[in-house]
């Protein structure tokens, strides 16, 4: 009985300890990490899944989660996520109504000094003892193509603030995504403009100023499906491509929809009201629920 006593008390404290590294992770992130891209049965009754690929070396997925959580508590959507981008596949996406991409096209094998290693450089002695830093692209035309496929079958992709500079990088991935990633000057107020104001994800939308960074773009489809644009009202202008921008279209694709808003380098930008019923807006158009 002694032995039996202890050989449960250690189970139970196993269990435990596993129960408290899964909750470390927080509710979505613990079921990513157990689930590793499993299949799931879906049960008709079950709301639309999200599956969210987040987080680069500008772009820490912490802030990331939190403004995204916010935003699918308030639609009652569950969403998983993750950073692991060599994992995107049919097989990933498979079990998924919805996709999402807040990430560049961007992986430093060789590391480098810090998020933003400007600051950093002006404090080395010797700033030729490191090696140079060196990007290279992350996604593959297979993982393109698996994406096209995926918004063609009739499903979602919500392609979110530096998310164009993939389509540099995968013809797929700009077929479906429709546009790619030209620059941005550093984070200043901008307005955003409303300029199709029947569309369902702007009706009842008001203009808003935001302090973010203006993304240049260019958007491949038809000019119809432009839904913002973004203007520096103080006349700023970046390179030679004047101060107004395109800031987010939405379009069909196959079965499938996808929209793209180019707001969002922090989280103040991503809660700004206005800009926040976009998104609670555009989720809805992309899965087809009111």
């Amino acid at each position: 009985m002694e032995q039996a006593s202890r050989l449960s008390r250690r189970n139970l404290l196993q269990s435990m300890g596993t129960v408290a590294a899964l909750g470390a992770l927080g509710g979505s992130e613990a079921q990513s990490a157990s689930q590793a891209f499993t299949s799931q049965p879906e049960s008709n009754d079950r709301p639309p899944r999200v599956l969210a690929l987040i987080g680069d070396r500008y772009h820490n997925s912490d802030y990331i989660r939190v403004s995204l959580d916010q935003l699918f508590n308030k639609l009652g959507l569950p969403v998983d996520y993750t950073t692991n981008y060599d994992h995107l596949s049919r097989g990933s996406l498979k079990d998924y109504q919805l996709f999402v991409c807040f990430r560049d096209g961007m992986i430093w094998p060789g590391g480098y000094l810090g998020p933003d290693s400007y600051p950093y450089e002006q404090d080395l002695e010797n700033r030729g003892d490191f090696p140079k830093e060196t990007p290279k692209n992350w996604i593959t035309e297979e993982q393109g193509e698996a994406v096209k496929d995926f918004v063609a079958a009739g499903n979602g992709f919500y392609s979110l603030h530096n998310n164009s500079h993939v389509s540099l990088s995968s013809k797929n991935y700009r077929e479906v995504m429709g546009g790619a990633y030209i620059g941005h000057p550093p984070q200043r107020p901008f307005k955003v403009r409303i300029v199709n104001k029947d569309h369902p994800i702007t009706q009842g939308i008001q203009d808003f100023m935001v302090n973010d960074e203006q993304h240049y773009v260019t958007y491949d489809k038809d000019p119809k499906n432009i839904i913002l644009r973004a203007e520096n009202i103080d006349g700023l202008t970046y390179e030679n491509l004047g101060t107004e921008s395109i800031s987010g279209w939405a379009h069909e694709y196959g079965k499938g929809r996808v929209v793209f808003t180019a707001v969002g380098h922090n989280i103040h930008a991503m809660w700004q009201p206005e800009y926040f019923k976009i998104q609670k807006n555009a989720v809805r158009w992309l899965l087809k629920i009111s």
